[in-house]
This record gives C-alpha cells, structure tokens and sequence, in this order.
C-alpha cells in the first residue's frame, strides 16, 4: 500500500490524501506540483526517476488506511 506523506518535501506545503497536486517517484519521495517542476525540473533529488501524479485516497479508504502523519522536509 502507498504511503501518502502529508508534506511537500521540499517546501513543506501540506498535501493531505485527497491533494490533486502532489507527485511522487518511484521511491514515494512526495513533492507538490510547482516543487516538482520549478526546484527540481520533473526529475527526483533522491532517485533521479520522474514523477507522476499521486493517487488519492478518500472516504472509507482513507478510514480504513489513513495517509501517514509523519512529515518529511530536506533541509
């Protein structure tokens, strides 16, 4: 199961499960759009992959299997 991180990594904007602008890589490295594409020009600081958008998780789902409370920033 994905884990949906709350944050931008870089910027730390808030992305809750339901966010339509957060992307991920392959590595679940969470980021918001205009991060993704202005700071790191669509390619991952950690795994050098692309990213893509982030899938959301509503209602029962999200009851069922919350997104991750634990907030991720580079410094």
């Amino acid at each position: 199961m994905l884990i949906l991180h709350p944050n931008c990594q870089c910027c730390d904007k808030d992305l809750p499960a339901d966010a339509k602008n957060a992307v991920f890589c392959s590595f679940e490295c969470t980021f918001c759009q205009d991060c993704a594409i202005e700071v790191y020009q669509g390619v991952c600081p950690n795994c050098q992959g692309d990213f893509t958008s982030r899938p959301t998780r509503k209602g029962e789902s999200l009851k069922k299997y919350p997104a991750s409370t634990e907030r991720i920033h580079q410094d």
